[in-house]
């Protein structure tokens, strides 16, 4: 079995646990004002675990809720078992789980994986993004006017108030701007011409390592910028590569 075939099984696997609880009662293991951590988001990452490393045993895993493996380790799992946790909570069908492969520090595998709409983008370094299993590219739009964007707000104050900012000043250049709950959905959509664009000033890098890759290689352009004060944390700007989404910044 293939790195991307893996993550695919393993992404599938944990989708169909998601699937399977969805709409039950969730159990929350923490709770703040903007946030939730359910129990489901770690028994995810514990079966995407078991299957990556009981594959690949000498690897490092990294993602949301937790470490594992060897982290000496040249490659890197980096895991969101649930990227949307509070939609999965309030019932909200846009969710997913993201799994991408770093190798000497370079993205080479990306999954990103709906198990609600039965959607799985996949992509290998060096050959086209998929979507279930169709090529795919970014959209034609080169207009800032006629394109769809994604904005994020973080859940700080400095965060909060710079995607907002930039919300109302997309909201008065691009024709429509959507705030779904979900990164990783966010650049997929893009990869695969639905969104256009995306900004949000801070983003784990679990929320966006799979989805980098995947949006590169359907022609799209990722930035990411370190954030100061947070570990693997960015502010993002990504596009179709055609608007010139760096107006609205």
């Amino acid at each position: 079995m293939t790195d991307l075939e893996l993550a695919t099984h393993a992404a599938l696997e944990a989708g169909k646990l998601l699937r399977k609880h969805f709409g039950s009662e969730a159990v929350v293991d923490e709770s703040c004002q903007h946030d939730i951590k359910l129990a489901l988001d770690k028994e995810s990452q514990e079966l995407i675990t078991k299957i990556l490393l009981g594959a690949r045993e000498g690897d490092a895993l990294y993602g949301e809720e937790g470490i594992a493996g060897n982290q000496e380790s040249s490659r890197q799992w980096i895991v969101d078992p649930i990227d949307g946790t509070v939609n999965y909570y309030y019932s909200i069908p846009h969710f997913c789980v993201s799994i991408a492969l770093r190798v000497h520090g370079e993205i080479v595998v990306g999954v990103i994986h709906d198990p609600m709409m039965g959607e799985t983008w996949t992509v290998e370094k060096g050959a086209p993004a998929h979507l279930n299993g169709k090529v795919i590219a970014t959209s034609k739009r080169t207009v800032l006017a006629e394109s769809i964007l994604y904005v994020g707000c973080g859940k700080d104050d400095a965060a909060l108030r710079a995607g907002m900012d930039r919300f109302q000043r997309a909201s008065l250049q691009a024709r429509k701007i959507r705030m779904m709950g979900s990164a990783a959905l966010g650049m997929a959509y893009i990869a695969c011409g639905r969104f256009d664009g995306y900004i949000e000033a801070r983003v784990s890098l679990w929320d966006i390592a799979a989805g980098q890759l995947l949006l590169e290689t359907a022609g799209g352009n990722v930035e990411l910028t370190p954030v100061n004060g947070y570990d693997d944390a960015y502010s993002i700007v990504a596009s179709n590569g055609k608007i010139p989404i760096h107006e609205i910044l």
